[in-house]
């Protein structure tokens, strides 16, 4: 009997234009977890792909419990034993989270009709596993993308696997979820189950990693025991190169003029923000801290006229500005990279050139209102050389593009309006170490040609290391700032539980 529950050799995959896949070969132990890492662009994801039977490899064999496999498609892999979380979430919004989970595999009852009851009531259990108390019944479109996070590791966990793939899988989730899930591995482990996880968090990494290895520009570069790596280690064999600093020199000039100030923004809803106030001087970086459900998407998305609001006064350079939508918002110049790339940020079936564009066809219009291609093409092709976008091609998919690829183009799109303002939600999730540093030069840049930038972000370390100011939630509420000099995690995290509701119902304010 071999000594591995899979057995990945030699596997090729070329598309259009770029080799993906050169020859790499992978090996997962069961009852282990084997760490998947490498740059976005490596080829970690379309290498599961291959293995999940959503992509069909070149050449190479796989070898699976044993025996030789080619799944023709996801249901083949899932029927077998493999089941994968995948990077960018794509569940059915207006489905039940029961329907979502059993998806393709619903209980029968009566009448060869599904059996909602069951479904439930399986679902709860599920969900109670990983520790998400909602009711099975409720709607995917009123989650949180943590939460529904939270629901594909249920989905993948009701399949039974023998061999559970994890690409990205805490992305988006707070830290007791965290902890909640790496229970669940363990679990996991206990049950002889081999899991392949997928990250660029190097703390989870050595944490809960039996095994490591490394993809570089589509080709296996090498595995190694958890034990003997460290982060340097890890990051040297992703890149090739050692990166003395994780984040580059801030040559940014924060100017007194203020571009940006709201008075006591707050929203109709009472379990949303209430009585924000804040100012945004030019070139700064505003950094906003808290815990998920601090409501800092939400003041964002209010201010880019998402959401309505019930009271407060926004103004931008010292006028008084009503921004009901989103147009109002580009108007006034500021722009908004959202949160989650694949839901409301890039069109997945476009060109990189139409998502680059989308947002500012109306200055390319020539005569009898055609557009300008030539001069449009002039533009992406100058935004795609700036932001060193790898792509093929401006004309590629840009779903094919990699995360931080993705996320260059989405930057690029609202750069082609040069805006005053950019609210930048989350601006490296799911993104490689290399990748997120080039990120936040393009930030440091933006801010040092005076651009002014609010940055949302869930990674300490990245709150710390990029921003001028920190500006702090919590429960709906601002509970404070701190200048770059006195930020420190311990700092954040009290400002961050400030307002939090203690256990008998009343208020804490440390």
């Amino acid at each position: 009997m071999s000594e591995y529950i899979l057995e990945m050799k030699h596997i090729t995959k070329t598309f259009p234009g770029v080799k993906a896949l050169d020859d790499v070969s992978f090996k997962l132990r069961p009852g282990t977890v084997h760490a998947l890492m490498g740059e976005n662009g490596a080829g970690k994801s379309t290498l599961m792909k291959c293995l999940f039977g959503i992509y069909h490899r070149d050449g190479g064999t796989i070898l699976f419990d044993g025996q030789e496999v080619n799944f023709k498609d996801s249901k083949e892999a899932i029927d077998a034993g493999v089941s994968m979380i995948h990077q960018e979430l794509q569940p059915i919004r207006m489905m039940t989270i029961a329907e979502n989970v059993f998806l393709g595999n619903y209980p029968l009852g009566r009448f060869n009709l599904v059996d909602h009851a069951k479904m439930n009531q399986d679902t709860k259990a599920l969900l109670d596993e990983v520790g998400l108390q909602i009711d099975p019944k409720t709607l995917l479109h009123h989650l949180t993308v943590s939460q529904m996070q939270s629901v594909e590791i249920a989905k993948a966990i009701s399949h039974k696997a023998k061999v559970v793939i994890m690409d990205e899988p805490t992305s988006s989730l707070t830290s007791s979820e965290v902890e909640k899930l790496f229970s669940i591995i363990q679990q996991l482990k206990e049950k002889n189950i081999g899991i392949i996880y997928i990250s660029h968090k190097m703390d989870e990494i050595l944490r809960i990693s039996d095994d490591i290895s490394v993809m570089r520009d589509g080709q296996y570069v090498g595995t190694w025991p958890a034990a003997e790596m460290t982060t340097g280690k890890i990051i040297q064999a992703m890149v090739g190169r050692e990166l003395t600093s994780l984040f580059p020199e801030k040559t940014n000039k924060v100017e007194e003029e203020v571009v940006l100030r709201l008075e006591n923004l707050t929203s109709p809803s009472p379990l949303s923000f209430k009585n924000a106030s804040f100012d945004l001087k030019k070139g700064e970086i505003l950094g906003i801290g808290g815990l998920v459900g601090a409501q800092r998407t939400e003041l964002m998305e209010a201010l880019y006229g998402m959401r309505v609001l019930k009271e407060g006064k926004i103004f931008v350079k010292g006028q008084e500005v009503k921004i009901k939508n989103p147009a109002a918002a580009i108007a006034n110049k500021i722009a908004l990279v959202t949160e989650d790339r694949r839901f409301n940020g890039i069109f997945g079936v476009l060109s990189v050139s139409d998502n680059a564009s989308i947002a500012s066809l109306h200055q390319y219009l020539g005569h009898l209102g055609l557009l300008n291609e030539k001069q449009i093409s002039q533009v992406v092709n100058q935004s795609v050389d700036r932001l060193r976008v790898k792509t093929p091609s401006t004309k590629t998919h840009i779903e094919s593009l990699s995360g931080g690829n993705q996320q260059k183009v989405i930057l690029a799109r609202w750069l082609a309006n040069d805006p005053d303002i950019l609210i930048l939600d989350e601006p490296t999730r799911g993104i490689d170490v290399g990748a997120k540093y080039e990120i936040y030069q393009i930030i440091n840049n933006l801010a040092a040609e005076g651009k002014s930038i609010i940055m949302i972000t869930s990674e300490m370390s990245e709150l710390l290391g990029v921003s001028d100011r920190v500006m702090v939630m919590c429960e709906g509420r601002i509970s404070g700032f701190l200048d770059r000099e006195e930020a420190t995690q311990e700092a954040v995290m009290t400002l961050a539980t400030k307002f939090m509701t203690n256990q008998q119902g009343g208020e804490t304010d440390a």
